[in-house]
């Protein structure tokens, strides 16, 4: 697959992209995810290349992007200066944001700060807006100490080994059992992109996963200052105030059935893999249940709705990216989303 990494100087360090589609189209901004970069989304915004003027960035640490390290305890708010940084740099004004996984919830932050900017949300398996780990019940409340269970210390040791030696083999299984459905077989050719965007994460102090906090009870691991998996902490994340954003640009929510990563049993979740046994001297369901990842969003998204907003909810037969391994629904429903909020927008236009 053919692709170019342009690059932009912006106020914040300088940012790698690429861009596909036509100028005049609808601006569709897309950020990527936890381990993985603008890559994952270049098949899809080749078949949506007739459709809009799309721009997928890296985002630090991970791709082409400067690797400056994360101060954590602003949560996901360096990836949202980030972005605006970004688009004053290229001169967008308003455009769309999709954001999938973390970076479903860096375009929750990015709609908190940049509402005004914003014309529709496409939440792709996002994040759930109470952080990833440590925490419980629909409204995200913490276990104590906050950001026990969550942060760098909860990253399996085969991961960070996989990125620091480049095992593309370990990188091929991982996206296999994880990124996509169990029973769906990604082309060898797109494999051999994702698994490059996948290893592309950069390791280091203040990067990926970022310091370690050692805690005196189980799991004897806290959220640390600074990094990326320290960002996505309840101590620092809470993006909450979506739902109390004063413009509300209509959003869809897109997961899948057979997600695996963001769901109310995670693979990921530190609290779920002591429950199953896979992380010894777990206390017990009654201390440490395992995360409402689904629960938290819905949540959220409802007090969205209560205020005022627009939530399409749509649940694909896919893995936690429905994009890559169920493309044609994927696209049926963004463009059909698109379409619906297109009249409404024009509707408004015309009794104004």
């Amino acid at each position: 697959m053919q692709y170019e990494t342009l690059r932009s100087e912006t106020a914040r360090l300088k940012i790698a992209y690429h861009r596909v589609g036509r100028h005049g189209q609808p601006k569709l901004l897309l950020v990527h995810g936890d381990c993985s970069s603008s890559l994952f989304f270049l098949p899809l915004m080749q078949r949506l290349e007739d459709r809009f003027d799309m721009i997928a960035l890296d985002l630090r640490c991970f791709g082409e992007t400067d690797p400056l390290p994360i101060d954590a305890t602003r949560g996901l708010r360096d990836y949202s200066d980030d972005v605006d940084a970004f688009v004053r740099a290229i001169g967008w004004e308003r455009f769309s944001l999709l954001g999938w996984s973390m970076g479903g919830g860096v375009a929750m932050q990015y709609a908190i700060d940049h509402a005004e900017k914003l014309q529709r949300v496409i939440l792709v398996a996002p994040m759930s807006p109470f952080g990833f780990g440590g925490s419980y019940d629909e409204d995200g409340k913490t276990f104590e100490p906050v950001g026990l269970c969550a942060g760098a210390g909860t990253v399996t040791p085969l991961l960070l080994n996989a990125l620091r030696y480049n095992d593309r083999s370990f990188a091929s299984h991982s996206i296999s059992q994880t990124y996509v459905r169990t029973d769906y077989r990604i082309p060898a050719d797109r494999m051999e992109l994702f698994v490059s965007g996948f290893l592309s994460t950069k390791l280091g102090d203040g990067r990926y996963p970022g310091d370690v906090a050692p805690a005196a009870i189980w799991p004897f691991v806290a959220t640390g200052m600074s990094g990326v998996n320290n960002a996505m902490s309840p101590k620092y994340c809470n993006l909450a105030a979506f739902a109390e954003i004063p413009e509300k640009p209509p959003v869809l929510w897109v997961r899948g059935d057979a997600d695996v990563v963001i769901c109310d049993n995670s693979i990921c979740d530190m609290a779920y893999l002591g429950k199953i046994g896979i992380v010894p001297g777990y206390p017990g369901e009654i201390f440490y249940p395992p995360q409402p990842m689904l629960r938290q969003t819905h949540y959220v998204m409802d007090r969205y709705i209560e205020n005022g907003g627009r939530v399409d909810e749509v649940v694909l037969h896919s893995g936690h990216g429905p994009f890559l391994d169920n493309e044609d629904a994927f696209i049926e429903v963004l463009l059909h989303f698109w379409e619906k909020t297109e009249e409404r927008r024009e509707r408004r236009r015309w009794f104004a």
